[in-house]
């Protein structure tokens, strides 16, 4: 049997990277976690899945990013235990098991170098590793535990018949040990934690919600508990049935938590990292504008940008890259990239590199000819103000909504102001979306919304999209502008860390005067 293409295996060897986070960074975080873990439980975590992209070739494999703060593994099939206290493996006194991929030499002379438990106990610092292979065999004395603690069970997963060991096979040995039956699933305990968080505030929404979601999942028909909170005919009656909440011993709900507070706020080396893919995304906005022309499609102007990320060392794009010219960048998450001329559209660019896990999250609307037009120029000026309102919310102790509320007054008087509305209420029509959102190891990063926190990176991306066939003057028709930063809050303020990337009309307009590199760059025309 052939071996998939696209599965990559941890490089350890002298040609590695020097900058990746190092094995007592995520030892700290293992340690920062396993101090909040309730007495006598176990937190259980499972690598992220091979995806398929077609026949035998799978996606370029991406670790689950919880999994790779805590350990540095970048390999998938792997499951780790974090216990409470110290707990007895294979005779051997642990607070950690990691159950990597087993070394296969076969295997690795397609896919390259496993790290095994040998090379996890070396290169992560994990105290205790053990094959894959064995964890069918392991005995998890489920009974033994107050608490066994998930985010959830991965699904929809590929069964290699040739892997005996791989996470759909990890998953269904789990799902036996903790005595799940086929077609059980967890899903009641995310409905549980809604029920116990917002049934005070809004229960009949809450009602209705677990109502739909019953309907969704056959699986929970039978769980009696939710059936008693959808028929109680009111807050009394629904209060009597929450009070008697099960307790259950595997909880999906509180590791979520846990990791939420500890991924939102940064550490040093998290910050370095962070502020490599920021600066390489912002010098990618202004390559790009010295570039670009009309005669250019919106996937050259992709590849210009992934060009300069894999210049600096990025490994990957942080999530699809968005280029969207005239009426395409008024969809807020247009990634076909496909239009063959830009002319002289306003030109949306939504890009992020990821460096070693950290992924940036930078936007610049720009004219494809080097000049806005006077239309442009006041929808992009609307945005900007906006954004500048939003920025002067980043101060620590502001709840994290500041920033979208300052910014959306802005949008709304401005579209007023410009008739393009006729009252403030209209405004939504035209600013679809939230302005900020937490950035690290995810795009939308973990994060508990709350007040805002020292050493937290948000974005700060106000945006206007007036799509063909809007009810106002056509002189507005297939503007779209989003301005997007990446966002420091600090004690003493806020630092724009993608401020590399020029924001102002005339600073555009003027980087885009600029000799580019690429303008002698000329290939033969295919035939």
């Amino acid at each position: 049997m052939s071996l998939p293409i696209g599965v990559t295996a941890q490089n350890t060897g002298p040609d590695k990277p020097t900058d990746f986070l190092d094995k007592e960074f995520h030892r700290q975080r293992r340690e920062a976690l396993r101090q909040q873990l309730p007495a006598n439980s176990v937190a259980v975590l499972f690598s992220n899945p091979l995806r398929n992209r077609a026949n035998d070739v799978d996606f370029h494999f991406h670790q689950h990013p919880d999994f790779y703060y805590l350990t540095g593994y970048r390999e998938p099939n792997a499951v780790l235990l974090l216990f409470s206290e110290q707990h007895v493996v294979n005779g051997v006194a642990t607070q950690e098991v990691l159950f990597a991929q087993p070394r296969n030499p076969q295997r690795e002379s397609w896919t390259g170098k496993r790290l095994g438990e040998e090379g996890v106990k070396q290169h992560l610092g994990l105290t205790h590793a053990l094959p894959a292979t064995s964890f069918a065999g392991f005995q998890l004395d489920t009974a033994a535990f107050d608490q066994i603690l998930l985010l959830d069970l991965p699904h929809d997963l590929r069964n290699d018949p040739g892997d005996q060991a791989d996470l759909f096979d990890l998953v269904a040995q789990f799902r036996q040990k903790i005595g799940l039956q086929p077609g059980q699933d967890l899903a009641h305990q995310q409905l549980y934690k809604v029920i116990q968080t917002y049934d005070a505030q809004a229960g009949e929404r809450v009602q209705q919600e677990v109502q739909r979601q019953m309907a969704a999942n056959p699986a929970l028909d039978s769980n009696t508990f939710l059936k008693s909170y959808v028929a109680a005919k009111d807050a009394s009656a629904r209060a009597a049935v929450v009070a008697k909440m099960p307790q259950e011993k595997v909880n999906t709900s509180t590791l979520e938590g846990f990791l939420n507070e500890m991924r939102e706020v940064k550490t040093p080396e998290e910050l370095k990292l962070l502020r490599k893919a920021i600066v390489m995304s912002a010098i990618g906005q202004v390559e790009v504008m010295k570039a670009m022309h009309p005669n250019m499609s919106e996937t050259e102007v992709q590849g210009i940008h992934e060009f300069v990320y894999k210049k600096y060392g990025a490994e990957y794009e942080g999530y699809p890259s968005i280029v969207g010219a005239g009426n395409n960048g008024c969809i807020l998450h247009y990634i076909e990239n496909e239009k063959p001329r830009l002319g002289n559209e306003l030109v949306l660019m939504d890009l992020g590199a990821e460096y070693h896990g950290y992924t940036a999250d930078v936007t610049r609307t720009i004219p494809a000819n080097g000049k806005f037009t006077a239309e442009q120029k006041q929808i992009y000026e609307l945005v900007y103000a906006a954004q500048e309102a939003g920025f002067k919310e980043c101060k620590v102790g502001n709840p994290f909504n500041a920033t979208n509320a300052a910014a959306q007054k802005v949008l709304a008087e401005g579209l007023l102001k410009l008739g393009i509305i006729k009252n403030p209420a209209e405004a939504r029509r035209y600013t679809m979306h939230g302005v900020s959102h937490y950035l690290g190891l995810d795009v939308h990063d973990r994060g508990t919304y709350g007040a805002f926190k020292p050493n937290t990176v948000i974005t700060v991306e106000p945006g206007i999209y007036i799509p063909e066939g809007s009810p106002c003057d056509k002189k507005w028709w297939g503007i779209g502008v989003r301005i997007e930063d990446d966002i420091l809050i600090t004690e003493k303020g806020w630092e724009n860390l993608s401020v590399g990337a020029p924001r102002t009309v005339k600073e555009i307009e003027a980087t885009m005067a600029k000799p580019s590199p690429l303008d002698n760059f000329k290939l033969p025309e295919l035939k």
